[in-house]
């Protein structure tokens, strides 16, 4: 039996550092392995998929995908604990963890894969992992491969030019809207960091390393610079804030994010893969949204729904939930 855990992962893949800043938060020892060619055959005797990131436990058990893991290892280590004791804030945490997976991974992989600029950053970065000591002209035709490949996968988040403008827009209010409720506050539900953070910030990062996200994150948004910094060796043990003090910073980003953008497409996403549909259309407010379905995405819509039809009690969310617009979206009606 190993003394720690095993993490395979790299910087530029957010579900793998969301993983690893929790480790880091929760003082579990670990050893960060960025997956190469090195280590590659080890990688695979732990993953059924070629994902990232990968999860060894102390008794060689390898876990997959980075919401699965979390929960996982909260559940041997529940203190100090990620789950806010107020219910609301417990529950809104869940589903902004699921937003962030979901709906700013589009805000990160667009942005990565849309201009010259984020496509070379990001692509010498992958290079250097996949060929280390590899320079020069060899270093820039890896990049260009990954270029390439990269940017006729961008369909797989439904990143198109039809939708560019949507999920450019999206990123910058959802930055805003963080913005300000992180001015008093040092993470999203008080003192110390809950699973809502760890799952968009690690694409709120990812996408802050990239040129142009960057320039707009760092001229408009400090407090989510500040926390961008603060997540990658988070610390707290103060209490969480109780939903009354959350909701008013956080109320607006649930109505106009999750609510408005998120749930729709997810649940016309889920409806598509369940009538057997290559491709799905549904009008958003920023306009019409025309992608591929994906079935990840559809099972990620019936966790949440099976999380909120689970609770015993939902005389407190559920008003929240309404005032919001989320309520239809969660409990099917």
């Amino acid at each position: 039996m190993a003394d720690g855990y095993r993490i395979w992962g790299a910087e530029v893949s957010p579900y793998s550092v969301k993983v690893r800043s929790y480790f880091r938060y929760k003082e579990l020892a670990h050893e960060w392995i960025v997956r190469g060619p090195d280590n590659m055959e080890e990688y695979k005797q732990y993953s059924k998929l070629p994902l990232i990131p990968t999860v060894v436990t102390p008794d060689d058990e390898g876990i997959q995908d980075s919401t699965p893991i979390i929960e996982k290892i909260e559940a041997r280590h529940p203190e100090p604990s990620i789950h806010p004791s107020d219910p609301v804030a417990s529950f809104v945490s869940a589903l902004i963890e699921e937003f962030g997976d979901e709906w700013g991974n589009k805000w990160m992989f667009h942005y990565r894969w849309a201009r010259e600029a984020d496509q070379q950053s990001a692509g010498k970065r992958l290079a250097a992992a996949m060929a280390p000591g590899v320079e020069g002209d060899a270093l820039q035709g890896i990049v260009d491969g990954i270029v390439d490949r990269m940017v006729n996968r961008v369909w797989f988040v439904g990143s198109s030019e039809q939708t560019a403008p949507a999920i450019e827009q999206s990123f910058k209010d959802g930055i805003t809207r963080l913005d300000a409720h992180l001015a008093t506050r040092p993470f999203l539900f008080g003192e110390r960091p809950a699973f809502g953070d760890f799952g968009l910030w690690g694409q709120v990062y990812n996408a802050w390393t990239d040129p142009t996200c960057n320039e707009i994150i760092e001229a408009s948004a400090p407090n989510v610079v500040a926390w961008i910094q603060r997540m990658l060796e988070p610390e707290g043990t103060g209490d969480f804030e109780n939903w009354a003090d959350l909701s008013p910073t956080l109320e607006p980003l649930l109505e106009e994010q999750v609510a408005a953008l998120f749930l729709p497409w997810s649940d016309a996403n889920s409806r598509a893969i369940a009538a057997g549909s290559e491709e799905f259309s549904i009008e958003l407010p920023s306009g019409t949204w025309t992608q591929k379905p994906q079935k990840y995405h559809a099972r990620s819509l019936g966790k949440l729904r099976n999380r909120y039809q689970a609770l015993e009690n939902t005389s407190l969310l559920d008003p929240v939930l309404e005032r919001t617009n989320c309520l239809g979206w969660l409990s099917g009606s």
